[in-house]
């Protein structure tokens, strides 16, 4: 497996992504597919086809069925996350149904990959396999967060697998390199949204293939916490805030920290790129993490989900200081 080679591979899912979701566009279908349409929890401001998942899954999982056997089993998941996803966007399904859908497709992937694991270690992976397969979703409403944090996550897995599992190098890039051909098209001002059906699958990929990985030797157990940091540290402490108050965490919102940002007044070009120089910092350390010894490794984890920390309050001190105008404005 060579760099080259990786490359290649990557350039291959994003022109086939680009080319799907171009025909998409340009025919007119990708509006009768699944159209996003504002409400007052929205940070857009104009009806978008949300059919980004029509490009990345079939680029993604077409290149993993065919050089990346070993991952098959993980794109059948992801096909049929999507495929659940589509029918949700099309007739609405339950969220016991969604979550049950959820749990299965998790508990199967993590059984493929357990590999010797205590009973109670396999059901705490299932547990968090379901979490990052709704994460994803939850993070994806800004333009350019989700399928950039798809490009710098996956590419990092690339990376990391590249000498030791190249079948895992491969399906990983693929992601990589069909998120970015969703970015060229989902970047301010967006032309498409990523929607369910691509970003349930892609939360679902992010997990399995982190979790084999870790099964496999391809990277510690903390590897993947810090390859998709940003979007964990979001995801889960305003997940833990709204179960605090008691508000239903299903249901759509602006209340997280990438959302609160854009209501500050930042653009979504800032927001990504804001998001884009955590994740950048995030894989490198990652990366670079993986040659120290164990509890250098640890440490590098501690540390960066503390500068997560204090990014966050910074942010909800300036949110802070926005409410309190708001509201002398309005008195």
């Amino acid at each position: 497996m060579t760099i080259s080679s990786l490359l290649l591979t990557g350039f291959a899912a994003a022109l086939i992504c680009f080319a799907v979701l171009w025909t998409l566009l340009r025919t007119g279908w990708a509006f009768d597919i699944a159209l996003d349409i504002p409400n007052h929890r929205s940070l857009h401001v104009k009806p978008v086809p949300r059919v980004g998942g029509w490009g990345v899954l079939p680029a993604a999982l077409a290149i993993i069925a065919i050089e990346a056997p070993l991952m098959r089993w993980f794109a059948v998941g992801a096909l049929v996350l999507g495929a659940l996803s589509q029918i949700d966007d099309r007739r609405g399904l339950s969220a016991k149904t969604r979550f049950a859908a959820h749990l299965i497709v998790a508990g199967a992937a993590v059984a493929l990959s357990a590999n010797g694991i205590d009973w109670w270690l396999a059901v705490a992976a299932v547990i968090a396999l379901v979490w990052l397969i709704n994460l994803y979703n939850f993070m994806d409403g800004s333009n350019g967060l989700a399928g950039g944090m798809a490009v710098f996550g996956f590419a990092t897995y690339a990376v990391a697998a590249m000498a030791v599992e190249p079948q895992l190098s491969i399906a990983s890039v693929a992601i990589a390199g069909a998120a970015f051909g969703f970015l060229l098209l989902n970047f301010h001002p967006a032309r498409i949204f990523l929607g369910d059906v691509g970003s349930i699958p892609l939360g679902f990929l992010a997990g399995a293939l982190g979790f084999w990985g870790w099964r496999h030797g391809a990277w510690p157990v903390w590897f993947p916490a810090l390859a998709f940091a940003p979007f964990i540290a979001d995801a889960t402490v305003t997940l833990l805030r709204r179960l605090a108050r008691g508000e239903k965490v299903w249901e759509a919102h602006r209340q997280h920290y990438y959302q609160r940002l854009v209501q500050l007044g930042a653009t979504h070009v800032r927001v990504a790129l804001f998001y884009y120089g955590l994740m950048l910092c995030g894989s490198t350390l990652a990366l670079v993490a993986l040659h120290t010894p164990p509890i250098a490794q640890w440490l590098a984890v501690a540390c960066w989900y503390l500068v997560m920390a204090g990014v966050g309050m910074g942010i909800d001190q300036r949110w802070r200081a926005f409410e309190r105008s708001r509201a002398g404005t309005a008195a």
